[in-house]
């Protein structure tokens, strides 16, 4: 992959003067700076605030490398891009999956003609897509080699015969067998690929949906890049990944061998009606390029955005009062024909506990106390205020907002702050002040002090002093751990992070996938805080089974109930997503679960020309 620097527009210059002094001599990362291929380009800018880990559908867990992804990469299907209620609808495939009344049987037919982007693992020959692509996709979770963090998820799915086939390599210690035939996916045709299942699944068609679990690969491109596919993607989306600087810039281009595909979206509410109007028949994807600069620091992001660097950017928390005065777009920022977004994220921001830490893990009653005392002394509601500015509500359970599984009239401890019930706690089960120092120490004397993981960047270390502002309130040390997102990662999986803030975010329009953080089965993968508990396991596995209904939320409310007792995690806050976008992006509409969105807005060559003269 080309390494190239693209040279510093003169426009960024003039742009920055226009913002002040201050902002003119911010050193601003060199990704910042790239500028469009040429004049003519239509390229989408914006940032991300951690970095990538890599882009192999089989090894991506986080959002943001998921989001890079969804766009070289396609699954079978997808969501209207428009509609609200969520809506799924076929991407890859000739239509909707036929699906068995036991929910036990998904038929998929792809569609004839689709074509993955050139790359020399097809000798120089153009590459159709077919339903053995697919099958092959989704056994690589299950292959030893890669360490899907899927694993786990497609584990509970229990398609026929693929659990057999990982455990042969296992004990064998041979590669993994892609070509033996299992009843769990057979291709009975080039296009047609019936997948079976142990056990009723009735939202199997949300994993066909995410691009991180049925992203379809080709074997011959893993097979010539092996370790390194995660750096050579090669897919059927828009996109293809033409340059990329680790940790700091990531673009892609056109892809040249994507299919005519049309503008279709749908919707029938106010925000959609007229963008589909504007855009209806137009041919996909509308920009050239798209260029994505990884910014930790939210000062830089926002001046960037302010001297016209990005098409979009989400709000950081500091300038939410600058840029949305009492809810309401600031005048200078309507002026300039800013447009801004508000949508309930489904998502979740938490604290975790390594629950095989021997310090805030265990279940004993004194163990189990400790952190139920961690969680009273952190105080939700300053977190959403100070930090936040408002764009939070808070966290009552594991289960998130537009989701099958929240309760908007949950009320749960999760939320509660009470120094004084924490350090009752506290003093109940043994962890006093034995030395006088004025710290506690554990039941058996020895020293008690935490360690809180967080990622570079003054937001998170703003979340980190709040945590050490309640621990000391109650006597309890706590120290910090910075690291980078992708090497705190490895350490999470390995269980060596005794307690770390990070997000999660739904994949569907279903609570299932998030409450998978603390199901026994996905330790190391998505369970990353270790919590094994039988009683949960069992319920979890019913709401895995259970058709959408009545029936299903009792298993979630009492699902919660167990993760409000133990305390594996402390559930802080559902994110609010306030986004602002320029004058010149045309068609955004946020959407909760979309990761492929980029083919479906434009740049307005006109509008930006004039912004940027």
């Amino acid at each position: 992959m080309d390494d190239l620097r693209v040279p510093q527009p003169s426009e960024r210059r003039d742009a920055l003067r226009r913002i002040g002094a201050a902002a003119a001599t911010l050193a601003m990362p060199a990704a910042v700076a790239a500028a469009p291929a040429s004049a003519r380009a239509k390229v989408l800018r914006y940032s991300f605030p951690i970095a990538e880990t890599n882009f192999d559908p089989a090894q991506v867990s986080d959002i943001y490398s998921t989001g890079v992804v969804g766009n070289i990469f396609e699954s079978p299907l997808t969501y209207d891009y428009l509609a609200r209620p969520v809506k799924i609808k076929p991407q890859l495939t000739t239509g909707l999956p036929e699906v068995s009344a036991d929910f036990q049987r998904y038929t998929l037919r792809l569609r004839p003609g689709i074509l993955f982007a050139d790359d020399a693992a097809f000798g120089g020959q153009p590459r159709e897509l077919t339903a053995a692509d697919l099958a092959y996709s989704l056994k690589r979770h299950f292959d030893p080699r890669w360490k899907s963090p899927r694993y786990n998820g497609l584990r509970d799915e229990r398609i026929a015969g693929l659990e057999a086939l990982r455990k042969r390599a296992v004990d064998s210690g041979k590669p993994f067998d892609y070509d033996a035939p299992i009843d769990g996916l057979v291709t009975p045709d080039r296009y047609t690929l019936q997948i079976a299942l142990e056990r009723p699944s009735p939202r199997f068609s949300y994993l066909l949906a995410h691009p991180g679990v049925s992203g379809v690969v080709a074997r011959e491109v893993v097979e010539r890049y092996g370790d390194a596919t995660g750096e050579h993607p090669v897919g059927t989306g828009p996109f293809r990944l033409a340059q990329w600087r680790r940790s700091s810039f990531i673009a892609l281009e056109r892809n040249l061998r994507f299919r005519d595909e049309v503008y279709d979206e749908s919707g029938d509410d106010d925000i959609a009606r007229p963008i589909a109007a504007q855009l209806k028949g137009r041919k996909l994807p509308m920009v050239d390029r798209v260029e994505i600069s990884i910014i930790e620091q939210s000062q830089p992001l926002w001046l960037s955005f302010l001297a016209n660097q990005f098409e979009f950017t989400g709000v950081p928390y500091e300038f939410a009062t600058v840029a949305v005065p009492g809810g309401k777009l600031a005048p200078n920022l309507a002026a300039r024909g800013l447009r801004v977004h508000r949508m309930p994220r489904a998502d979740i921001a938490y604290t975790y506990f390594n629950m095989e830490d021997p310090v805030v893990g265990g279940y004993t009653p004194e163990q189990v106390a400790l952190r139920r005392a961690i969680s009273l002394a952190y105080d939700t509601d300053s977190e959403i205020r100070l930090l936040r500015k408002h764009l939070a509500i808070p966290a009552q359970a594991l289960s998130v907002p537009q989701t099958f599984g929240y309760r908007s009239d949950w009320r749960s401890e999760m939320s509660e702050y009470s120094p004084a019930r924490a350090r009752a706690l506290l003093d109940l089960y043994g962890y006093r002040d034995v030395d006088g120092d004025g710290w506690r120490e554990r039941p058996d004397g020895s020293r008690l002090e935490l360690e809180l993981h967080i990622n570079p960047g003054d937001a998170n270390r703003q979340f980190a002093e709040m945590w050490k502002k309640g621990l000391d309130a109650v006597g309890v040390r706590l120290k910090f751990g910075i690291g980078q997102w992708p090497e705190q990662l490895k350490s999470a999986r390995a269980g060596k992070l005794q307690m770390w803030f990070l997000g999660n975010t739904a994949g569907s329009p279903d609570s299932q996938d998030i409450l998978a953080t603390a199901f026994g089965g996905a330790k190391g993968a998505d369970n990353l805080c270790r919590f094994d508990l039988p009683q949960f396991n069992r319920i979890y596995e019913r709401i895995q089974q259970l058709p959408d209904g009545p029936d299903r939320q009792a298993a979630f409310d009492e699902a919660n109930r167990l993760l409000v007792a133990y305390m594996p995690m402390k559930a802080q806050v559902h994110r609010l997503a306030l986004t602002l976008t320029q004058p010149w992006f045309v068609g955004y509409r946020p959407h909760p679960f979309l990761y492929s969105w980029w083919r479906y807005v434009d740049i307005d060559p006109e509008q930006f020309a004039r912004a940027s003269a």
